[in-house]
Parts: structure tokens; sequence; C-alpha cells
């Protein structure tokens, strides 16, 4: 699944360390979801959709490669 997640990190001049501790996850978990290495839970990503007051729809896409 791919994601916009550090496009919007960048719009709110955010580190992947202080978007790692909003979500309480670890950073290296926010660098493995921006990468496309892992799929971030349903309810991780509506938190990350909704801390960020988009739709999930907006941060995080299918694209078949």
């Amino acid at each position: 699944m791919k994601n916009r997640i550090k496009v919007f990190r960048a719009m709110h001049d955010l580190t992947q360390e202080a978007l790692a501790k909003e979500m309480r996850v670890t950073r290296q978990t926010i660098l493995a979801i921006e990468k496309g290495k892992y799929d971030p839970s349903l309810e991780l990503a509506f938190k990350i959709a909704r801390y960020f007051g988009v739709s999930i729809e907006e941060v995080f896409f299918y694209e078949v490669s």
C-alpha cells in the first residue's frame, strides 16, 4: 500500500520521531510504513489520517505495480 505520510509530515514540519511519538509507535515503524515495507493496522492508519485532519484515502492508497 502506498502512502503520503512523508508529504503530510513535511506540510506539518514533523520529523518521523515526532510523528512516532504522537502515534505511540517507534520511528522505525513510521519509516517502514513510509517506505511501503509495512502496512499499518487499520487503527493506526485511521489515527494517522485523523492526526493530519484528512480522510484515510488522502494518506493511504493502493497502487497496482
